[in-house]
């Protein structure tokens, strides 16, 4: 029996205007009003017209990606397509949540905003993220060990193989670098970010989102969620509450969940939100399975053509 699961994107997918077709459908246009209720109307003209650097910062990154992937999985769910299984890459964990029917879409805006502003807050000046690519986890992890005697520095996203990135203090970083280029990696890539995300170093980010997550409703998921921190399946609240706040804090093992889904018996993926970068990776995890998108009104109905003759 054939299974499917819905994954959403995670910081670095948004552009100016993302979601503009989505907007325009009744159960877009609703999700758009509640984000105006939640977040005010600076913050959707910033999400339609920017200006980009304004964008990029992570405390309004977070809701607009969110915003945008809950509007893509709602024509998603009309079109009476259920999934099996939920899945987001850091921040899109939050967008799996509401899927799942754990978060309501107010409260997550809620949520993500304030993650945004504490992880924006807890960043310590001179901390960074590099992509290394072409090179085994092991040998990552071997690089940071090598490079953690000048600071802070570890496998912040174990992304697909031969892509894993690593967070920390810039001095290591910049070490850890040499250090897997050595070991054989074919390039390393500094990313544009605005602090060491998924590092030890958010940690207090972490602790205070946990006063965040006490105080939402959740509610039992309609299906499994995979945390980004183990790669199994959550449905507790106690548990969900435990996962994304050390998620703040721990490496994404998006590899690994998706190598879990397919164990499960999940062939078919549809990316919900802006870009296609989570489609990437799982063609590299997952060569044979089949891969889907919504990120407007072609891709939409694309993918539920594919739907449908596949039925």
């Amino acid at each position: 029996m054939s299974k499917m699961a819905l994954i959403f994107p995670g910081q670095g997918s948004q552009y100016v205007g993302m979601g503009k077709d989505l907007f325009l459908t009744p159960s877009g246009k609703e999700a758009f009003e509640l984000a105006r209720e939640v977040l005010g109307n600076p913050f959707l003209e910033l999400l339609q017209n920017g200006p980009e650097e304004e964008l990029q910062q992570t405390a309004n990154t977070q809701p607009a990606i969110l915003l945008v992937s809950v509007a893509a999985w709602l024509q998603v769910q009309e079109a009476g397509v259920k999934p099996d299984y939920v899945a987001g890459h850091s921040l899109g964990e939050y967008s799996a949540h509401v899927a799942a029917g754990s978060l309501s879409l107010a409260e997550a805006l809620r949520v993500v905003r304030r993650r945004g502003e504490l992880m924006q807050k807890a960043v310590p000046t001179g901390g960074g993220m590099a992509a290394i690519l072409g090179l085994s986890a092991e040998k990552v992890e071997e690089a940071c060990q090598q490079a953690s005697k000048l600071g802070i520095v570890a496998p912040a996203n174990f992304n697909c193989p031969g892509q894993v990135v690593i967070s920390g203090e810039i001095s290591a970083v910049t070490s850890a670098i040499e250090a897997a280029k050595e070991l054989g990696a074919k390039r390393a890539v500094p990313l544009v970010v605005s602090g060491p995300f998924h590092s030890t170093l958010m940690k207090k980010a972490g602790e205070e989102l946990f006063q965040v997550l006490m105080n939402v409703q959740w509610k039992s998921p309609r299906c499994p969620i995979i945390a980004n921190v183990d790669a199994r399946e959550v449905v507790s609240s106690e548990r969900i509450v435990q996962s994304l706040v050390e998620q703040v804090s721990g490496p994404v093992r998006w590899e690994q969940s998706i190598r879990h889904l397919v164990d499960l018996g999940v062939d078919t993926f549809i990316e919900c939100g802006p870009g296609k970068v989570l489609t990437g990776l799982v063609k590299k995890i997952a060569p044979g399975v089949n891969l889907l998108r919504v990120e407007d009104k072609e891709s939409l109905e694309k993918s539920l053509a594919y739907l449908k003759e596949s039925r």
